[in-house]
């Protein structure tokens, strides 16, 4: 009888899981849909201006960092600049391009757009730039996200990298 009995209840649970209807329908595959943005996005555009961070002009601001007074000669020291050519190459290449966005800005023309004491103090503390000044944080969200690396130069490295960039004007 105790064989009978587990052959019945076998029975009985085989018909309890194998009756009712499945409502639930499977997902027969993942599915995103993307929209492209638009000017005026907050990724691309700065919310008060509708200009994108990297074609701003802001000649005032002085960043957030030790420069606080750059002084420019009115010719370039070709000398300095040979040296800042060779720094931007060897430290800066791997990022940015004259001439043409990449993971960074372009450095061409950056000295009609920022102040030279805003473009040392990105250089020597980059950290401090994006978590504390307005345009360095929209220039994060314009490049996705990248931040720029700290790359440990000195004041006088990044001074020779700023006077190369005055040839590129």
């Amino acid at each position: 009888m105790s064989h009978s009995r587990k052959l019945l209840v076998l029975v009985l649970c085989l018909a309890l899981f194998s009756c009712g209807e499945k409502t639930e329908e499977k997902d027969k595959g993942f599915k995103v849909e993307r929209q492209k943005a638009e000017p005026g996005d907050s990724q691309e555009l700065s919310m008060d201006t509708g200009i994108k961070a990297s074609e701003r002009v802001d000649l005032e601001n002085k960043g957030v960092g030790g420069i606080t007074s750059v002084d420019l000669a009115a010719e370039v020291d070709p000398t300095l600049a040979a040296e800042g050519e060779v720094l931007f190459k060897q430290y800066c290449m791997a990022c940015h391009r004259v001439g043409k966005k990449f993971i960074g800005p372009a450095p061409d023309g950056i000295l009609k757009r920022r102040s030279p004491e805003w473009v040392m103090n990105m250089i020597l503390n980059p950290e401090k730039m994006v978590k504390e000044d307005p345009l360095a944080k929209d220039l994060l969200m314009e490049f996705n996200g990248s931040p720029m690396a700290n790359q440990g130069l000195n004041e006088e490295q990044a001074r020779a990298i700023l006077e190369y960039f005055r040839t590129l004007e």
